[in-house]
């Protein structure tokens, strides 16, 4: 017995000591074993780290590293957590795009999963969420870690096949792949080893392609302790979801997510999963009323349902009364709010919003528990409920984009509110006022009225009182009409970090209680009417202040100096305004600027030097001002610079060569300026550039689109090096070197030799040659694509036959191939341009008649110019058929025949009585870069900025014959008509007088007879237009018409004799009374000033003294016209 009793003592002696040791273990780092360290070591040195988050990586106490975890009595490695610690406070990764999560993350990344880990054999706890593993598939061999329990590679830009190696891991608890939607997307067209996974308790495939799977339900049979399936957006659809076995389908699931995918309908089977808590059908397009399969689960306590197609709520839906969220937005939903809702008595979050629900019923605000409400996008009218009073949990609310027309005072009762968005409604009316509103609103933090229309007086002028501090932080009270200032109440909010109050009217200055919010860190104001200098500049005690936009006012005199003080701000916007001066130097004290925005005000002097300092800065706009001098050299400084616009000054000198050191940049602008000299060699540097345009300056030298730019080529979007003095030729691969780009301008250049095929094989919509020295033929290699908008060949020397191969590009808009030296007949055309606006082949040598499918294949053409070719033939009356035609130039050809009779059938030259000249016009299109030349009033111009006011037909210098057709009178909206040099005979149509757009007009040269109109603006028209038409008679013709005053009518001879003396004696007397009348005058002033001397020196005093003003009014005239031009030229250029 004493036996026993001792080795029972040495038992508990042993387990205390045991004990003992243990705990003196636990409080000192565990062993490392070697392999395992190594094993670690090995996989760090193939991860990039840029965070250096592996820092602690490094001596013998592995189990003390950042991320690993060890049993507390072998000392193995048994957890390896490496997910990146913001996507572990990611609710929603779904809901955030992978680039934009890379960027602003710091994160892991590899080629792929180093084999190291195989060594971890006790590992049970793998974590690898949120890094970049480059699209590698996941490896085969974590298949043989056996020992894993949770394994998460979400989020970490997996690719390829999931390995069926996965089934070998039994002991697996949790597994989760979703969401590797980088480079490449995870695919399983056999989910068999899942299966194998029996102690599966959570398993997420969101976002991987399931879409090939025939067997989804046979595994979903075989998870008797599945509690968690997330299958979001996987390409389901109900052809793979077949009725499954209810007996072994897991009884104790409580989350299931099959959102995001095409199942058209709701699964039947659902009705099985009676103890389901969460269910997420949104996004699957379903139809219908809400299906009865939902009746049964009555355990649910989240259910969403948004993105599909419900109308009708049953009437079994009010018993989910354990119902807490309900999420039933972007369905078609309509009417009032149905009464079945109001038993949801336990619901906290409900969003019902993007549907069409018109009233809120009394019984609706009785939710006590409601802390989410979100009704926005719905069809609401008439006040929000006093009611809402009793809503006395709610933090969340959002009625924001109804009809709802007033505010009620419950709003202030609200006392948990935290989030209130009322914008975009009809609101005119707040009761209380918006001050009594928030004055006992203590925790709200963010209030949007938006885009409404409240009046000042709705913000009222009582103090706010009811709180010691308030914590609102966002305000937007932007687009209302508060007109005449702030409220003296707006000084208490003194935790407001943002503030818009964008168009909201405000008068004269900026309010100077602005100063005193010191912790704003956001202010718009842009688009009111303040005017006034900012010499005061209060703004600048807003030394948090990261956002400053007073743009678009009427902002005058000069930037102030004491703009340097905001020390924080990393976006200012003063455009639009009229603030002349220099760029204040203080402006280099902006350290933390990323976006400056200057453009389109009055600034003048040169670009400071100390622009380079501003290193942060991403976006740089100083377009449209008057800046002068030359480029400085410190922009090259601002390395992260992605947009630069200096457009629309005066810089002169030559582009500096340290712009080739922005190889971030996107967007460079410097058109319209003064610039010489070549196009910087070292801009193949700049490998990010989308858009270059260098238009409208001086440069010279060789295009410099081969191989010195083949680096930035592949990425420009645009191209503009028009208005230069550019030479040389295209390159031959010029369409090779440039894949993606979409618009190419090169006119006005001194370019030679011929057009390059590569060009026919680029993804182009507008291609600009015009007015070079280009010649040879018109590659015949044109393909269609659906980018193609305008093509542009006009002024150059180019000869050879009308490319057949251009009627392919059925999405052409533009067409302009005129002033070259094109032959021969227009190739028959198979396709029907709908979208042609403009055909100009004028200037050229083309032969042929005129197509007669003209009309089927322009149906919508409203520019069509042809003169100056060899044309013969008649003139096809099809052409009348082209409804929407406002120019039609047929001049300087050889057309025979007469003038189509249906003319007058072209609508688009019509104008009704009560329509305006903009309405006949074409659909808003980019006109105002087009250039067509009209001959109106007998000159030629350009039309650019009003080429789509323009309506003229001119059908000159022919041979056509017959009478002008009556029905021409009809198109009321002509601005010119000109029929001269032709072979036309008969009257003029007497109903042309009614034509009272018609500005230029003329028949001259033809055969004409009968009576000239003598109405309206004809009778402003010069005889010239009527020349060489023999029989035309009328006032100011040598022919007089029968029954004119002045005409001789036979045997009235004498009555003419005296009448024409009679003439002479009364010219006779009418002359001299003038003569007495000018020499009284004369010498009644010239006689007193000869002979009164202080008379003559006041005289000579006052006309020398009014010559002055005269002379000084005249010189300020001169600048303002001088300005008004140099403004109007550089806004037309």
């Amino acid at each position: 017995m004493l036996r026993y009793l001792v080795s029972a003592a040495f038992a508990v002696l042993f387990l205390f000591g045991e004990i003992c040791m243990s705990a003196h273990n636990s409080s000192m780092p565990l062993p490392c074993i070697q392999r395992e360290r190594d094993a670690l070591l090995q996989f760090k040195a193939s991860l990039h780290d840029p965070s250096n988050r592996l820092s602690s990586w490094e001596g013998n106490h592995c189990c003390q590293w950042e991320g690993i975890g060890c049993h507390n009595v072998t000392a193995h490695v048994v957890k390896l957590d490496l997910s990146t610690p913001c996507w572990r406070s990611l609710k929603h990764p779904e809901g955030i795009k992978y680039d934009s999560y890379m960027v602003n993350c710091l994160y892991f990344s590899a080629q792929n999963v180093d084999p190291s880990l195989l060594d971890l054999e006790y590992l049970s706890y793998l974590d690898l969420r949120g890094n970049d593993f480059s699209g590698s598939p996941i490896p085969i061999f974590i298949g043989s870690m056996r020992s894993l329990t949770y394994l998460s590679l979400s989020f970490a830009n997996f690719g390829g096949r999931i390995p069926n190696t996965l089934g070998n891991l039994t002991s697996l608890i949790h597994l989760d792949l979703s969401y590797n939607y980088g480079s490449s997307s995870l695919i399983s067209n056999d989910i068999n080893w899942i299966s194998h996974l029996g102690l599966l308790q959570h398993l997420d495939l969101s976002d991987v392609h399931l879409g090939g799977i025939h067997n989804l339900s046979q595994v979903l049979n075989m998870f008797p302790s599945l509690l968690r399936i997330y299958l979001r957006h996987c390409e389901l659809s109900n052809l793979f979801l077949p009725t499954v076995n209810h007996t072994n389908i897991a009884p104790q699931l409580q989350s299931l997510d099959l959102s995001d995918n095409n199942l058209n309908d709701v699964p039947s089977w659902l009705s099985y999963f009676q103890k389901l808590k969460y269910l997420d059908i949104s996004g699957n397009g379903i139809q219908g009323p809400l299906p009865d399969i939902l009746r049964n689960m009555t355990s649910i306590e989240s259910l969403y349902l948004s993105y599909n197609k419900f109308t009708l709520f049953p009437s079994w839906f009010g018993e989910f009364n354990r119902l807490i969220n309900l999420d039933l937005s972007i369905n078609g939903f309509s009417g009032p709010i149905p009464e079945v809702i109001r038993n949801l008595t336990s619901i906290e979050s409900l969003y019902l919003y993007d549907n069409k629900f018109t009233t809120i019923p009394s019984w609706f605000c009785n939710f006590k528990k409601l802390v989410d409400l979100d009704l926005s996008l719905n069809a609401l009218v008439d006040p929000i409920p006093e009611a809402i009073r009793n809503m006395t949990s709610i933090e969340f609310l959002d009625f924001s984009v109804n009809h709802l027309t007033s505010v009620p005072c419950g709003f202030g009762e609200l006392k948990k509110l935290v989030q209130l968005d009322i914008s975009y409604n009809d609101l005119t009316h707040i009761e209380c006022s918006l001050s009594s509103i928030l004055s006992n609103l203590c925790r709200l933090r963010f209030l949007s009225s938006s885009s409404n229309n409240l009046g000042r007086e709705q913000m009222g002028d009582s103090e706010l009182s009811g709180c010691i501090t308030y914590d609102l932080k966002v305000m937007d009270l932007s687009y209302n009409d508060f007109r005449g200032g702030l409220p003296t109440w707006f000084e208490r909010l003194e935790n407001l970090e943002y503030l818009n109050l964008a168009s909201i009217f405000f008068y004269s200055a900026i309010p100077y209680s602005l100063g005193k919010q010191l912790e704003l860190k956001k202010l718009d104001q842009y688009n009111n009417t303040f005017d006034g200098k900012q010499d005061g500049f209060f703004l600048a005690k807003l030394v948090k202040l990261q956002t400053l936009d007073l743009s678009n006012n009427y902002l005058n005199g000069i930037i102030p100096q004491s703009i340097g003080e905001l020390v924080n701000l990393q976006e200012l916007d003063l455009s639009n305004n009229h603030l002349s001066g220099a760029i204040p130097q203080s402006i280099e004290e902006l350290v933390n600027l990323q976006e400056l925005d200057l453009s389109n005000n009055h600034l003048n002097g040169t670009i400071p030097q100390s622009i380079g300092e501003l290193v942060h800065l991403n976006w740089l706009v100083l377009s449209n001002n008057n800046l002068s001098g030359i480029i400085p050299q410190s922009i090259g400084e601002l390395v992260h610079l992605l947009k630069l616009d200096l457009s629309n000054n005066h810089l002169s000198g030559t582009i500096p060569q340290s712009l080739g050191k922005l190889s971030d940049l996107k967007t460079l602008i410097i058109s319209r300026n003064k610039l010489h000299g070549n196009i910087p060699n070292n801009f193949d540097k700049l490998v990010g550039l989308t858009v270059l345009d260098l238009s409208s300056n001086i440069l010279d030298g060789i295009i410099s689109v081969g191989n010195e730019w083949s680096s930035i080529m592949p990425h420009l979007l645009l191209l503009n090096l028009s208005y230069n003095h550019i030479n040389g030729s295209l390159p031959k691969n010029i369409g090779n070197i440039m894949p993606n780009l979409e618009h190419l301008f090169l006119g006005s250049n001194l370019i030679n030799g011929s057009i390059p095929n590569s060009l026919c094989q680029t993804e182009l919509s507008i291609l600009d040659l015009s007015k070079n020295k280009l010649s040879g033929e018109i590659p015949n290699c044109w393909r269609d694509t659906v980018f193609w908008e305008e093509i542009n060949l006009s002024s150059n020397k180019l000869s050879g036959v009308f490319p057949s191969s251009f009627w392919n590009m059925s999405s052409l808009l533009w067409l302009h191939l005129n002033n070259n030296r094109l032959e021969q007949k227009l190739p028959v055309s198979k396709n029907v341009f709908e979208n042609l606006l403009i055909l100009d082949l004028g200037e050229n040598q083309l032969s042929g008649r005129i197509p007669s499918w003209i009309s089927n294949t322009f149906p919508s053409l409203q520019i069509l110019r042809m003169r100056q070719n060899m044309l013969i033939g008649s003139i096809p009356s099809q052409i009348c058929q082209l409804s929407s035609l406002k120019i039609l130039d047929l001049s300087h050809n050889n057309l025979e025949g007469s003038i189509p009779l249906c003319l007058g059938n072209l609508t688009g030259m019509m104008l009704s009585n009560s329509d305006s000249m903009a309405l006949a016009m074409a659909p808003d299109s980019e006109w105002s870069k087009e250039d067509v030349k009209q001959i109106i009033k007998g000159r030629e111009d350009d039309y650019i900025k009003i080429l789509k006011l323009v309506v003229n037909v001119d059908l000159s210098e022919n041979k056509l014959v017959g009478s002008i057709p009556n029905g021409i009178t009809l198109l009321n909206g002509l601005h010119g008509l000109n029929l001269s040099y032709n072979h036309l005979q008969g009257e003029i149509p007497g109903m042309i007088g009614d034509m009272k757009s018609l500005e230029s007009f003329d028949v001259s040269h033809n055969q004409l007879s009968g009576p000239v109109p003598q109405v309206n603006q004809f009778l402003t028209y010069n005889s010239s237009v009527y020349v060489d038409n023999p029989y035309l008679c009328g006032h100011e013709l040598p022919n007089k018409c029968p029954g004119d005053e002045s005409t001789e009518v036979p045997g009235s001879r004498g009555n003419g004799d005296k009448d024409d003396k009679k003439d002479k004696e009364e010219k006779m007397l009418f002359y001299f009374v003038i003569a007495v009348g000018i020499a009284s005058g004369f010498w009644g002033v010239i006689g007193v000033l000869l002979v009164m001397k202080s008379w003559r020196h006041a005289y000579f005093r006052w006309v020398e003294d009014t010559m002055d003003d005269i002379y000084v009014a005249v010189v300020i005239k001169l600048a303002k016209l001088k300005k008004k031009w140099m403004v109007r030229n550089n806004i037309d250029g």
